[in-house]
């Protein structure tokens, strides 16, 4: 029994999964993970660093179509190898899938291979996967374990979250898309809607109308990036609809009609009108569910909330023993989160001492579409229906010499602050490179800074970051350029 009883059991290998592994293992429990498909989950081999080198591509696209603007001259028109552009993203997602397959064996992390399901508590059985692979590149690392039953005092559920399908409109691989078709086109479609304008809608949407692909966007709520600030979200319409992208908001989806290569939506508005848009393809990204299903959680009486695992600030579920982390557990269904809950909840387990409940306040979010869209904290709007009496501060991508050089000038930096004890409440960006400009405020929160701290920081000149700076102080009427 000793090669098949653990200290701990991962089930899922994702972002969340094997970064909670190796955790574990550096805490000195012996640790197994278990994997279905390919190490890495969905985030590397499907979602977000593949993604990334499709946008990429994309970004090189764009700046050859401006290549004349920064005094350079492109002999014939810029084009896409649709075969090539994809064979680079799968190939970047097959090397990191690599490295985590190296990661388990330097932490002397067992990898079982199957599919599990739990039978009773601290026990589960590892069989044949229920489902084929989406796509099976990943063959099962070598010196992994297969189908068996296996026993740990601490199962962590991590098995993530798959696309959401709307009845009537669900995805059928040829005509209509999940993002797993969307990442790996045949041929580049020449028109194309896209349903739902959250982080993976209007990052493949972006993509696509980089690709020289008629895009057009169907959004339920008033704004597309719903979850953003309301201005934040307005300006990058503004700079989509810029580039060419269509964008009909307060509509839905109500009908597709399907034809030989192509397909019919029936966009309905809230005022009840119909539009009919014909394209060539649909991509359908109207959310994700908690991959919750044939895990055995009926059999253990795990408490469940419209499709996720409910668990407490430590991953803990109702029943001694379990718990679950990343998307399975609920929003926000983010890799970044799914890491540090997996973390938490493992060093919770340990024994550590000082161990907190994640401020889910203060997890960042990230669109990488062009513009690109980061936030954290409370929106404008959130801090007022909190009560809050606020200051907020705004700075243009315009007035700022790093932004200018790099032909970079359109975007913004919004700040909300606490308005008696100087507390920054949320931080919302808009442009280029605000992806990584973002992390300065997460760090600045959670180290709860003040204005003064801010202001009294000395940031690099000439860069993007000093625009943080301006608009800190431009919400206490102390901006200096602009």
């Amino acid at each position: 029994m000793a090669d098949t009883n653990y200290d701990v059991i991962i089930i899922g290998s994702g972002p969340g999964g094997y970064v909670t592994a190796i955790r574990a293992a550096q805490l000195g429990l012996k640790t197994a993970i278990v994997e279905r498909e390919h190490l890495g989950g969905i985030c590397l081999n499907w979602g977000c660093i593949p993604t990334k080198a499709l946008l990429r591509s994309a970004e090189m696209m764009d700046h050859a179509n401006h290549a004349k603007s920064f005094g350079l001259k492109l002999e014939g028109k810029m084009t896409a190898d649709v075969k090539d552009v994809v064979a680079r993203s799968r190939g970047v997602s097959a090397r990191l899938n690599g490295g985590v397959g190296f990661l388990m064996k330097k932490n002397k992390i067992d990898v079982i291979w199957g599919e599990a399901k739990l039978t009773k508590p601290g026990e589960i059985v590892v069989g044949k996967p229920s489902k084929p692979a989406v796509e099976p590149q990943h063959p099962a690392p070598k010196g992994t374990k297969g189908e068996g039953t296996y026993t740990a005092k601490h199962i962590i559920v991590a098995t993530g979250a798959r696309p959401r399908a709307l009845p009537g409109i669900e995805p059928d691989g040829k005509l209509i898309w999940t993002y797993f078709e969307a990442m790996k086109p045949e041929k580049m479609p020449k028109s194309m809607v896209v349903m739902g304008s959250g982080a993976i809608g209007i990052e493949f949407a972006s993509f696509y109308l980089s690709m020289g692909v008629d895009v057009t966007v169907v959004e339920l709520m008033p704004n597309v990036m719903p979850v953003e600030d309301d201005e934040i979200s307005k300006f990058a319409r503004k700079m989509l609809e810029k580039r060419g992208m269509k964008i009909i908001t307060e509509a839905k989806v109500s009908k597709v009609d399907k034809a030989a290569d192509s397909m019919t939506a029936h966009v309905e508005t809230k005022d009840g009108k119909v539009q009919q848009i014909t394209a060539d393809r649909l991509i359908s990204a109207v959310g994700v569910q908690g991959n919750i299903e044939n895990l055995g959680l009926e059999t253990l009486g795990v408490k469940t909330d419209r499709g996720c695992i409910v668990i407490d600030g430590y991953g803990k579920t109702n029943v001694p023993g379990l718990y679950a982390i990343g998307d399975v557990a609920g929003p926000p269904m983010l890799a970044h989160k799914a890491e540090h809950e997996g973390v938490v909840c493992i060093e919770k387990i340990a024994g550590l001492p000082n161990v907190h409940p994640m401020d889910k306040g203060k997890i960042p979010g990230c669109t990488y579409c062009n513009p690109q869209v980061a936030s954290v904290g409370l929106t404008e709007a959130k801090a007022k229906e909190q009560g809050r009496d606020i200051r907020v501060g705004r700075y243009q991508f315009n007035a700022n010499g790093k932004a200018i050089a790099l032909g970079e000038d359109t975007g913004m930096i919004k700040v909300i602050f606490d308005k008696k004890s100087g507390e920054l409440l949320g931080a919302h960006m808009v442009g280029a490179e605000v992806t990584e400009l973002i992390q300065g405020f997460v760090v600045a929160m959670n180290l709860e800074t003040t204005e003064e701290d801010l202001m009294h920081t000395i940031f690099p000149h000439p860069t993007l970051s000093e625009m943080m700076k301006e608009s800190v102080l431009d919400a206490y009427g102390r901006v200096l350029n602009a």
